[in-house]
């Protein structure tokens, strides 16, 4: 299957794809709402929870703002590469969770993200600075062979 009948075929078959996809298909981070679909020979991730989805497309948008400085950009456009997206997702929630509790392991995304509401209040009062510094220290990249 070529890249745009696939493009072309997940928008259609998947309304609530999760924005945190990558960090999940790649076992960096899991969610109770997130449900695995297969597309031709490919996995996308969907979200079962419409106010969920809602407040991880927030905190994946004030991720990406947040580590333009981290990943040396002055400002983020469109799509980062893989890995510098890899790094902005599994290592910004991981650094949010190690923040709350000191594990950086990510189990539930979702769980997570109303812990830190519950910790923080409002998204815009997260410490960003210090999720950015922890992310550094939580996330490794896999290492090629």
């Amino acid at each position: 299957m070529d890249e745009a009948a696939y493009r072309q075929a997940l928008i259609t078959s998947i309304a609530h794809a999760c924005p945190f996809e990558k960090s999940i298909l790649t076992h960096c981070a899991a969610c109770s709402l997130a449900e695995k679909r297969h597309i031709a020979e490919r996995e996308a991730v969907i979200c079962n929870d419409a106010e969920a989805l809602v407040r991880c497309i927030a905190l994946r948008d004030a991720l990406r703002h947040n580590f333009n400085f981290a990943l040396g950009r002055p400002h983020i456009d469109g799509p980062l590469p893989h890995a510098q997206e890899m790094r902005m997702q599994c290592g910004g929630l991981r650094g949010l969770q190690f923040s709350l509790d000191g594990v950086g392991e990510v189990r539930n995304v979702a769980a997570l993200l109303k812990l830190a509401q519950q910790q923080y209040g409002e998204l815009a009062d997260y410490p960003y600075s210090k999720i950015v510094q922890l992310a550094n220290d939580c996330y490794r990249p896999r290492k090629t062979l």
